[in-house]
């Protein structure tokens, strides 16, 4: 309970922060003001200034935005047309089609998710969009083999029998029967790969694939900051932390999930 605890408060601070700059942030993200570059934390600015005189704290409340959006939009993706296809892998096990199925997860595992973001911004250009979607294609296997896993099991228990017996389709017993019973682990996957996406958005952004100018992103901050460290630590430390800290929550808020549904892992559990 207290991972759980500490996961869930960890992450709620950066999905109100994230919410919150909808409406208010301390300062204007798009206005350059260089007399007031790489100044320490202070009043006016609690948490500095960055190189180009903008309000550290504000970048930090719409780069959460921009790497959560990211990162929701891509495990969405993934979920949506991984958890189908991992579905019917184990509805049709050892069939044609389990085997397509996987076979096309293994090539889509051949080509990392930054491999896959250089090739769509050779065709479509950089942005936050061809992100979203590179992360997404790479969580799709993620999904379909978690959920083929731990559908297998399920096929041959008695009551996918009775079902059968009472004329329900594949189709219909994956959905009424099968995904009930799957449900508490893509619960606690998605918050893993939530997490790693926004590692993979942070990384994108790095090496100047993911969210572009003027959008704040963490891992633009991060790629800005490299040659200031010397001048102004907080520039590189600030975004840094606030990646770590998010990547942290959301882990910890998959551990504890991760012991509150699984029944074998609960309290009086042998």
């Amino acid at each position: 309970m207290k991972t759980l605890a500490l996961g869930a408060l960890l992450s709620a601070l950066m999905i109100a922060a994230a919410l919150a700059s909808f409406i208010w942030t301390p300062g204007d993200v798009t206005t350059v003001n260089i007399p007031a570059r790489l100044q320490p934390p202070s009043a006016p600015h609690w948490l500095g200034t960055d190189h180009l005189g903008r309000d550290m704290l504000s970048m930090i409340m719409t780069g959460a935005r921009t790497s959560l959006a990211v990162a929701l939009v891509a495990v969405g993706i993934g979920m949506g047309a991984g958890v189908p296809l991992g579905l019917a892998a184990a509805a049709r096990h050892g069939g044609a089609l389990d085997e397509v199925i996987m076979r096309l997860n293994d090539l889509v595992f051949a080509f990392p998710s930054l491999v896959i973001a250089i090739l769509l911004t050779a065709i479509l250009g950089p942005g936050a969009v061809n992100a979203i979607l590179a992360i997404g294609i790479f969580n799709i296997p993620v999904f379909a083999r978690m959920t083929r896993g731990a559908a297998l099991p399920l096929w041959r228990r008695d009551f996918i029998l009775a079902a059968r017996t009472a004329g329900k389709t594949d189709p219909r017993i994956s959905a009424e029967h099968i995904l009930p019973n799957v449900l508490n682990l893509l619960v606690v996957q998605g918050t893993i790969q939530f997490s790693l996406g926004i590692l993979a958005e942070a990384g994108l952004s790095y090496v100047g694939l993911g969210a572009q100018p003027p959008v704040p992103s963490w891992g633009r901050m991060l790629a800005d900051a490299q040659t200031m460290v010397a001048l102004a630590p907080h520039v590189a430390i600030i975004p840094g932390a606030a990646i770590v800290l998010t990547v942290l929550g959301l882990n910890l808020l998959g551990d504890g999930l991760r012991d509150r549904l699984d029944p074998r892992l609960g309290p009086g559990a042998t």
